[in-house]
Protein backbone atom coordinates (compact mmCIF):
# COMPACT_ATOMS: atom_id res chain seq x y z
CA UNK A 1 0.00 0.00 0.00
CA UNK A 2 1.07 2.78 -1.03
CA UNK A 3 0.58 6.69 1.32
CA UNK A 4 1.05 9.79 0.65
CA UNK A 5 1.19 11.93 3.77
CA UNK A 6 0.19 15.87 3.66
CA UNK A 7 -0.08 18.58 6.37
CA UNK A 8 -0.27 22.88 6.26
CA UNK A 9 -1.26 23.18 2.78
CA UNK A 10 -2.81 25.88 3.76
CA UNK A 11 -5.14 27.09 0.76
CA UNK A 12 -5.89 29.35 -0.97
CA UNK A 13 -2.69 31.33 0.66
CA UNK A 14 -0.05 28.67 -0.76
CA UNK A 15 -1.79 25.49 -2.61
CA UNK A 16 -3.73 27.59 -5.52
CA UNK A 17 -4.01 24.44 -7.04
CA UNK A 18 -2.05 20.56 -6.48
CA UNK A 19 1.52 21.54 -7.04
CA UNK A 20 3.09 19.46 -10.44
CA UNK A 21 5.55 17.81 -8.11
CA UNK A 22 2.78 16.83 -5.34
CA UNK A 23 0.36 15.58 -8.21
CA UNK A 24 3.41 13.32 -9.17
CA UNK A 25 3.39 11.64 -6.13
CA UNK A 26 -0.37 11.41 -5.61
CA UNK A 27 -0.49 9.19 -9.04
CA UNK A 28 -0.54 5.99 -8.21
CA UNK A 29 -1.11 6.60 -4.35
CA UNK A 30 -3.35 4.18 -2.84
CA UNK A 31 -4.33 6.54 0.13
CA UNK A 32 -3.76 9.64 1.24
CA UNK A 33 -3.03 10.77 4.43
CA UNK A 34 -4.02 14.79 5.44
CA UNK A 35 -2.90 15.87 9.26
CA UNK A 36 -4.69 19.27 9.45
CA UNK A 37 -4.62 22.83 7.79
CA UNK A 38 -5.86 22.18 4.63
CA UNK A 39 -7.84 25.37 5.47
CA UNK A 40 -10.46 24.99 2.21
CA UNK A 41 -12.31 22.08 1.93
CA UNK A 42 -11.79 21.89 -1.65
CA UNK A 43 -8.33 20.92 -1.31
CA UNK A 44 -9.83 17.74 0.16
CA UNK A 45 -12.14 17.03 -2.26
CA UNK A 46 -9.19 17.77 -4.88
CA UNK A 47 -7.12 15.43 -3.14
CA UNK A 48 -9.77 12.58 -3.58
CA UNK A 49 -9.32 12.67 -7.34
CA UNK A 50 -6.16 10.82 -6.87
CA UNK A 51 -7.27 8.47 -3.61
CA UNK A 52 -9.33 8.03 -0.62
CA UNK A 53 -8.35 10.44 1.93
CA UNK A 54 -8.36 10.28 5.65
CA UNK A 55 -7.73 13.81 7.33
CA UNK A 56 -8.44 15.33 11.05
CA UNK A 57 -8.66 19.49 11.70
CA UNK A 58 -6.09 21.96 11.88
CA UNK A 59 -6.12 24.99 13.75
CA UNK A 60 -6.58 27.25 10.64
CA UNK A 61 -9.01 25.46 8.57
CA UNK A 62 -12.56 26.26 8.35
CA UNK A 63 -15.67 25.36 8.94
CA UNK A 64 -16.58 23.32 5.69
CA UNK A 65 -13.39 21.18 6.27
CA UNK A 66 -15.30 18.22 7.38
CA UNK A 67 -12.78 16.18 9.94
CA UNK A 68 -12.35 15.16 13.56
CA UNK A 69 -9.73 16.53 15.73
CA UNK A 70 -8.43 13.37 15.81
CA UNK A 71 -8.39 9.61 14.12
CA UNK A 72 -7.56 5.85 14.45
CA UNK A 73 -7.23 3.85 11.29
CA UNK A 74 -6.41 0.27 10.57
CA UNK A 75 -4.76 -0.15 7.75
CA UNK A 76 -4.55 -3.22 6.90
CA UNK A 77 -2.30 -4.18 10.42
CA UNK A 78 -0.80 -1.32 11.14
CA UNK A 79 -2.49 0.86 13.53
CA UNK A 80 -2.15 4.63 12.52
CA UNK A 81 -3.51 7.56 14.40
CA UNK A 82 -3.78 11.30 13.73
CA UNK A 83 -3.64 14.38 14.87
CA UNK A 84 -2.56 18.36 13.93
CA UNK A 85 -0.71 19.80 16.83
CA UNK A 86 1.50 16.99 18.81
CA UNK A 87 2.22 19.84 21.38
CA UNK A 88 6.09 21.43 22.11
CA UNK A 89 8.55 19.07 20.64
CA UNK A 90 10.14 17.91 23.95
CA UNK A 91 8.69 14.95 25.28
CA UNK A 92 6.62 14.62 21.90
CA UNK A 93 7.44 10.89 21.69
CA UNK A 94 6.47 10.07 24.83
CA UNK A 95 3.64 12.09 25.42
CA UNK A 96 1.90 10.74 21.64
CA UNK A 97 2.69 7.44 22.86
CA UNK A 98 0.29 7.88 26.23
CA UNK A 99 -2.15 9.98 24.44
CA UNK A 100 -2.97 6.90 21.64
CA UNK A 101 -1.28 3.72 23.33
CA UNK A 102 -2.81 1.67 20.38
CA UNK A 103 -0.78 3.58 17.22
CA UNK A 104 2.13 1.84 15.85
CA UNK A 105 2.24 5.13 13.89
CA UNK A 106 1.16 8.60 14.65
CA UNK A 107 1.02 11.22 11.96
CA UNK A 108 1.22 15.11 12.58
CA UNK A 109 1.57 18.20 11.39
CA UNK A 110 1.15 22.11 12.55
CA UNK A 111 5.06 22.81 13.00
CA UNK A 112 6.23 22.53 9.37
CA UNK A 113 9.21 20.70 10.49
CA UNK A 114 9.62 17.23 8.82
CA UNK A 115 10.16 14.82 11.38
CA UNK A 116 10.10 11.02 11.31
CA UNK A 117 11.15 9.82 15.03
CA UNK A 118 10.98 6.05 16.45
CA UNK A 119 11.41 4.09 19.76
CA UNK A 120 10.71 0.66 20.88
CA UNK A 121 8.17 -0.07 17.86
CA UNK A 122 6.24 3.48 17.88
CA UNK A 123 7.26 5.93 15.26
CA UNK A 124 5.60 9.16 14.86
CA UNK A 125 5.86 11.26 11.60
CA UNK A 126 5.17 14.77 10.65
CA UNK A 127 5.77 15.20 6.50
CA UNK A 128 6.18 18.76 6.93
CA UNK A 129 4.63 21.01 4.22
CA UNK A 130 4.13 21.15 0.63
CA UNK A 131 3.75 24.37 -0.17
CA UNK A 132 4.26 26.75 3.28
CA UNK A 133 8.44 25.71 4.10
CA UNK A 134 8.82 27.96 7.23
CA UNK A 135 12.29 28.07 7.65
CA UNK A 136 12.89 24.67 6.16
CA UNK A 137 15.04 24.31 2.76
CA UNK A 138 12.52 22.62 0.86
CA UNK A 139 8.20 21.87 0.78
CA UNK A 140 8.26 18.35 1.98
CA UNK A 141 5.52 15.53 2.38
CA UNK A 142 5.65 12.01 3.59
CA UNK A 143 5.65 8.65 1.92
CA UNK A 144 4.64 5.31 3.50
CA UNK A 145 4.86 2.01 2.34
CA UNK A 146 2.80 -0.29 4.51
CA UNK A 147 2.82 -4.32 3.30
CA UNK A 148 1.41 -7.41 5.31
CA UNK A 149 0.23 -4.89 8.77
CA UNK A 150 3.69 -3.50 8.93
CA UNK A 151 5.18 -0.32 7.79
CA UNK A 152 8.62 -1.10 5.64
CA UNK A 153 8.87 2.30 4.56
CA UNK A 154 9.01 5.91 5.41
CA UNK A 155 10.21 8.96 3.84
CA UNK A 156 10.25 12.67 3.69
CA UNK A 157 10.78 13.84 -0.18
CA UNK A 158 11.17 17.22 -1.07
CA UNK A 159 8.94 18.68 -3.44
CA UNK A 160 10.24 22.45 -3.94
Amino acid sequence: MKIVVLSDTHAPRFWKACPPRVAGHLRGADLILHAGDVCVGGVLDELAAYAPVHAVKGNNDGPDVHAPETLELDLGGLRVAMIHDSGPAKGRLARMRARFPDADLVVFGHSHIPLDESSGGFRIFNPGSPTDKRRQPHGTLGLLRVEDGTLVEAAIVAVT
